[in-house]
């Protein structure tokens, strides 16, 4: 039995692991031979470490967003990766030894990372011919920090052209190891709703992530008198926000606890005419796929302001200024025929520079791998 192990970071329900989820079932309806097991790989590590890293981040994108943007920007998002060079590298032989101990003890024919941090460790045991096993990076977010894996790498499924390109001229990588595939969503968010029907209240999607983070109950708040939309509000993790929310008793504005079923989750999308969202890399491919329009009143630092410039830039997304102005400038766009045909424009342009799924760029992967099994055996 061929084995594939997803490499994901930390233990909270992020897009690393959403992804990681989506291969690993297409993998089991696909190829039933094939084992997928998922680790966490800094739990794998230490999980007191885990945990204390995990909460320091929540609470340091809470409490200073401003600092933790400009961290991330200096020791993630230059070249090279500072965080080498300050304080991880003496950690740097820790994480390798532990790396080298899980390949050994799970045997896997194929590794696929969806975060950074174990590619990173992949890339510098490959470099050092330490390890042989084919390693794929999946990228979660519309760009390419400097953290991930790149010129050891065996594969790249990558969110676009642009980050194709990049890896060629910037890092040497042969371009029949890069796939454009987008970032990888179940199947069942790739069939296109028909045109929606006409609704007395357009009902608007309020995702705040599984965490419930983000300014999005000043919006809220705002909209309790409103006459304009009926809101559906994914209040994830956050029982705060979805007693609050319940606490108005309002029938247009509905909390929902977090919803992990993609089958769910697509009802609903099916149900929304635009949704409101921080532009996590996941969420943001979901609904492009659904072609549903976007809307953003606030982001995390890092990934996430990154993933906005982005999307503003290619025209995928709307930022909404202000609680108080924001439904006005929804219903303003959502009005806009013109201005809804031309978004479709720009989404199926972006759909254009995609090459193959996700799930089709893993199944060739896969397909291809007793051949090259056979051969690392003749050429140890």
């Amino acid at each position: 039995m061929m084995k594939v192990l997803f490499l994901p970071l930390f233990q909270m329900n992020t897009g690393h692991h959403k992804v990681a989820d989506t291969l690993m079932d297409f993998l089991r309806r696909q190829f039933p031979a094939v084992e997928s097991k998922k680790i966490d790989f800094l739990s794998y590590c230490n999980e007191l470490m885990e945990k204390m890293v995990s909460e320091a981040y929540l609470r340091w994108i809470r409490s200073h967003p401003a600092s933790y943007h400009r961290v991330y920007k200096t020791l993630m998002y230059q070249e090279p990766p500072r965080f080498e060079f300050i304080s991880f590298e003496p950690w740097l032989p820790y994480f390798e030894s532990k790396m080298k101990k899980m390949v050994e003890e799970e045997q896997p024919d194929l590794i696929v990372c969806t975060h950074s941090f174990p590619s990173r460790i992949l890339q510098r045991l490959k470099r050092k011919r330490v390890l042989t096993v084919p390693v794929v990076n999946v990228y979660t977010d519309f760009f390419m920090n400097s953290i991930w894996g790149k010129r050891f790498i065996d594969y790249h499924f990558v969110p676009h052209q642009e980050a194709k390109w990049e890896l060629i001229t910037k890092y040497g990588v042969d371009k029949g190891r890069i796939i454009v595939t987008g970032i990888p969503v179940h199947d069942v968010f790739m069939n296109r709703s028909e045109a929606r029907r006409k609704r007395d209240l357009a009902h608007v999607l309020v995702a705040g992530g599984n965490q419930g983070l983000g300014n999005m109950l000043a919006f809220l708040r705002a909209a309790r008198t409103s006459t304009l939309f009926r809101y559906s509000v994914l209040c994830g993790a956050n029982r705060q926000l979805y007693e609050e929310i319940a606490s108005w008793q309002l029938p247009h504005i509905r909390p929902l606890p977090y919803i992990a079923d993609p089958e769910e989750m697509n009802r609903l999308y099916e149900e929304a005419d635009a949704v409101i969202t921080k532009p996590g890399g996941v969420t943001v491919s979901e609904l492009l796929h659904k072609r549903i329009p976007i809307f953003t009143i606030d982001c995390l630092p890092g990934q996430e302001r990154i993933n906005l410039q982005y999307l503003q830039q290619n025209g995928l997304i709307y930022h909404l200024v202000g609680p108080e102005s924001g439904e006005q400038h929804m219903l303003r766009l959502l009005m806009d025929d013109v201005e809804k045909n031309r978004l479709f424009r720009r989404v199926s342009d972006y759909f254009a520079g995609v090459e193959k799924t996700g799930q089709e760029a893993l199944a060739e992967v896969v397909a291809a791998m007793p051949q090259r099994m056979a051969w690392r055996v003749l050429h140890p």
